[in-house]
């Protein structure tokens, strides 16, 4: 038997040097379906200005806090200052091996990584450097930094970072700029973007034995900014290098464009608007219909010293809701769960709270043509659902399932029968005004929500609720405690945002997937566990081509939906920005994933 095994691992073994022997061209940009639009000689990105002015400054606001400069560890996961690796205001510090376009569903260009080559089976992928990457402490960037990196994260790192090297069988260190990773039986056809996203950090500059705790000592990175000045909990304050490196580079022209980035945290919301009115801060994503509609009545706007901007959505909705604890005995019952989601009526908390300015969400896919709502499942999607034939309900399958449009009184007595059915053949009955279990406890359970806006739609779902005898009480915390809430699934029921993309994958493992349904510190607040859910996870992420891949999303919503995880509410077909008038933007249309902050730029900046 040992000679067995031991043949076995000089086979493993060929094979392996087999795959690290393979060549490939290098390319300047790699898709997860087909080809990068722009070839290897473009000269910017089509959604920049390459001409904006350099200089000037920005400030925007955040709610929250802050108490660290790292943001790969678990210590500092949702406690680390924003812009230091940021996908809304760009990686100010560290930098990924390469840059994802925002106007394509999922597609990356050399960044640190000058070129990559890999297979068409994506077994593996060689990153070449860069010779002019260089850390701001004028070093430059090798491929020791990146393996250094690697083994750092998955030492001392948080997920999803800690967990890259687990589907990597080697890694090997070709020359001093290039680097192959080989990929092992657990990997799939998108670990090599994800991968290519990883940060990489400085080795002759980072101290291993102390990585894993909080600090506000900056560090040092490739990034086209270094942090200036830290108020901690209250603001950071980003310098622009002039000497990056990358600030030539076509992914990187029109990009970067002021002197100063700060950002400000406000203790709630409503702080932070008030700030913006006052001119603290200049850039105001509005995220509420109310607020848009009737907020902007105030000097600035008057004086034109505030633009207000709407934007289309060229994405899919995402899912915004009520996120059932299932972990909780209370929730485990599907049954229930779809009774709870008809409780709610969206038609009179859109017209009585928001002026009727939201369309209501039907799939975790909305708008878009990864959506299952109003379509019946294809030849395919209905091959990868059938091993799991009670994962998904006949409407859904059928694409005729649709939520309850009510009579908008808060009350409407044909959906509450509907929900009171579904409850008793679950076990519960109404005695005496309230619905109880079969040994005679009530139906009660806690919402937990984190700021004013929650807790006004929570308030006419409570409504809606006890016209059965459902008591739902709401218990509405500061951001600390709903952050610790929230990663020790301490709460019944959470409300949530999910966003989406044209191109989801391996995040789908941390929101959904068995393995993470109990880890502490994921995005299953949901507490979801099902094969169904694995399996159509595990579909996407190995899809070949385009019509695979959406059908396999399609399947996977289906399967969400029908597990009645979330109740859904409700979405906006527009993006809404306010910012300051010497704040600009590039004309023309905004990129696919809609405007992006990083190509903007002070007016008012002299060269």
């Amino acid at each position: 038997m040992r000679r067995l095994v031991a043949a076995l691992a000089v086979i493993a073994g060929g094979m392996m040097g087999n795959l690290a022997s393979v060549h490939a061209e290098p390319v300047h940009g790699i898709a997860m379906h087909g080809e990068p639009a722009l070839p290897a000689d473009f000269d910017h990105f089509p959604y920049v200005n390459p001409d904006a002015p350099k200089g000037g400054k920005v400030t925007y606001g955040v709610v929250g806090t802050f108490d660290s400069v790292r943001p790969f560890i678990v210590r500092s996961m949702r406690t680390s200052a924003r812009g230091v690796v940021d996908e809304q205001f760009g990686n100010l510090v560290y930098e990924t091996l390469m840059q994802r376009s925002q106007d394509e569903p999922f597609t990356l260009y050399g960044l640190l990584a000058e070129s990559v080559e890999w297979d068409e089976d994506r077994s593996f992928i060689q990153y070449n450097l860069n010779p002019s990457a260089r850390w701001s402490d004028g070093e430059p960037v090798t491929a020791d930094d990146i393996i250094f990196t690697m083994e750092l994260l998955r030492d001392k790192g948080r997920p999803p970072f800690s967990t890259r090297l687990s589907r990597v069988a080697k890694m090997e260190k070709i020359n001093d700029l290039s680097v192959r990773f080989t990929f092992n039986e657990q990997s799939n056809r998108e670990f090599p973007l994800i991968l290519s996203m990883s940060p990489v950090l400085p080795k002759h500059a980072t101290d291993a034995e102390t990585f894993d705790q909080s600090t506000l000592e900056p560090g040092i990175g490739s990034g086209p900014y270094r942090i200036g000045e830290i108020r901690p909990g209250e603001r950071i304050t980003f310098q622009r290098r002039e000497d990056y490196w990358a600030k030539d580079l076509p992914i990187k022209r029109g990009i970067d464009n002021y002197d100063e980035i700060s950002v400000e945290y406000f203790l709630s919301e409503t702080s932070l608007f008030e700030a913006f009115k006052k001119g603290v801060i200049d850039v105001y994503p509005e995220g509420s219909a109310t607020n848009w509609a009737r907020g902007y009545d105030f000097p600035a706007v008057a004086a034109g010293e505030v633009v207000r901007k709407e934007y289309e959505r060229q994405t899919p909705s995402g899912m915004y809701g009520f996120v059932f604890n299932t972990r909780r005995p209370l929730f485990e019952d599907v049954r229930v769960r779809a009774a709870l989601t008809l409780l709610f009526d969206f038609e009179w908390a859109n017209r009585s709270l928001y002026g009727n300015a939201y369309t209501r969400t039907h799939s975790f896919w909305d708008s878009s043509e990864l959506s299952s709502h109003g379509k019946p499942a294809d030849a395919r999607e209905r091959e990868i659902l059938a091993p799991f034939p009670d994962a998904v309900s006949d409407e859904i399958m059928e694409g005729t399932w649709s939520l309850p449009v009510t009579d908008g009184s808060g009350r409407d007595r044909k959906v509450s029968r509907a929900a009171l059915t579904l409850l008793q053949e679950a076990g519960y009955r109404i005695e005496g005004g309230r619905l109880l279990d079969e040994s005679g406890q009530p139906f009660a359970f806690a919402l937990m929500t984190q700021n004013e806006g929650q807790e006004k739609l929570a308030v006419a779902y409570q409504r809606s609720l006890a016209a059965l005898g459902i008591e739902m009480s709401i218990r509405t915390v500061d951001d600390a405690q709903y952050q610790q809430h929230s990663q020790t699934f301490d709460y019944d029921m959470i409300m949530k945002s999910y966003p989406s993309s044209l191109s989801p994958g391996i995040e789908q493992v941390g929101r959904w997937g068995s393995v993470s349904s109990n880890r502490e510190g994921s995005f299953n607040f949901a507490g979801a566990a099902s094969p169904a859910i694995d399996a159509t996870i595990e579909t996407m992420l190995n899809s070949r081509t385009a019509d695979d891949f959406r059908s396999s999303v399609r399947a996977f919503d289906r399967v969400l939906l029908s597990g009645h995880y979330v109740i859904p509410t409700f979405h906006l077909s527009k993006a809404w920005v306010a910012h300051r008038s010497r704040i600009a933007a590039p004309d023309g249309p905004p990129p696919l994933y809609g405007y992006y902050l990083p190509a903007w730029w002070d007016s008012s900046a002299r060269p």
